[in-house]
């Protein structure tokens, strides 16, 4: 910093300030009541994109966690991007990353973020459903199925999506807790939830770009051990038609 040019020194200065007041003092020569504003328009904005994404984890916290937090994240993050709409993304990699756990946080603290997180992350994103090469109404079971780049396969240790103020489970689920997030072409985010078995055939609908419907149940069946892999395979041909109707299966390969 020393070696920096007087002006880049002071804008820093400025900015550390509004990052962190506790700890950083204000410029000598701005009036503090000019100063006052600058800090509660930069940290209430930043707040509001958190509360807005976050609003299931914010009702979980009193006023002083919450703010704290959020101050902690506004003052020590370093964040890689200058867009808006990636705050709580930055806030995510903050959480998982750098932050130290205190005393008293929730113990499904990042995996509730990670599920809320999901939501924003799919309605912006900007993959699109794809058309060219896909047969919408082909034979699942004969046909290679193909995964819709905007439908999110998610695995947790917690029920995160029953999570809320008034309910607070004790101990993660008796199984992981699997969930699909998906947008359909109407630009809808739903959420769905899901078995293991399901989840394993949505993997290996995503790794066998080139496998029959068909074949990734016979493998599902043989992880299975199950004495009758028929079974396996009307069940799971009901599965993907299911996904289908969701947008989840986006069709086969033509």
């Amino acid at each position: 910093m020393q070696n920096q040019p007087e002006f880049i020194r002071r804008q820093y200065a400025f900015a550390a300030h509004i990052r962190d007041p506790q700890q950083q003092p204000a410029p000598a020569d701005v009036e503090e009541r000019r100063m006052a504003i600058y800090r509660e328009l930069f940290y209430n904005n930043v707040e509001g994109f958190l509360s807005g994404t976050f609003p299931v984890l914010r009702s979980m916290l009193d006023d002083a966690t919450w703010h704290a937090m959020a101050r902690d994240f506004f003052a020590q993050h370093h964040s890689r991007t200058p867009l808006f709409l990636e705050i709580p993304r930055e806030f995510l990699n903050w959480l998982r990353e750098e932050r130290t756990a205190q005393p008293g946080d929730l113990p499904f603290l990042s995996e509730l973020a990670h599920y809320e997180w999901s939501e924003l992350a799919l309605s912006i994103a900007e993959e699109s459903i794809p058309t060219a090469g896909i047969d919408v109404e082909g034979d699942l079971l004969e046909g290679v199925p193909v995964l819709s780049p905007l439908a999110w396969h998610l695995g947790y240790t917690w029920p995160v999506h029953k999570i809320g103020p008034d309910s607070v489970p004790d101990a993660p689920g008796p199984q992981p807790t699997c969930l699909v997030i998906y947008r359909n072409p109407a630009d809808e985010v739903g959420f769905l939830e899901i078995n293991p078995v399901t989840k394993r055939l949505l993997e290996l609908v995503e790794e066998g770009r080139h496998r029959t419907g068909r074949s990734l149940l016979e493998q599902i069946a043989v992880e299975l051990s199950h004495p009758d892999p028929a079974v396996v395979i009307s069940g799971g041909n009901e599965i993907l038609c299911g996904l289908r109707a969701k947008s989840v299966i986006i069709g086969t390969r033509a």
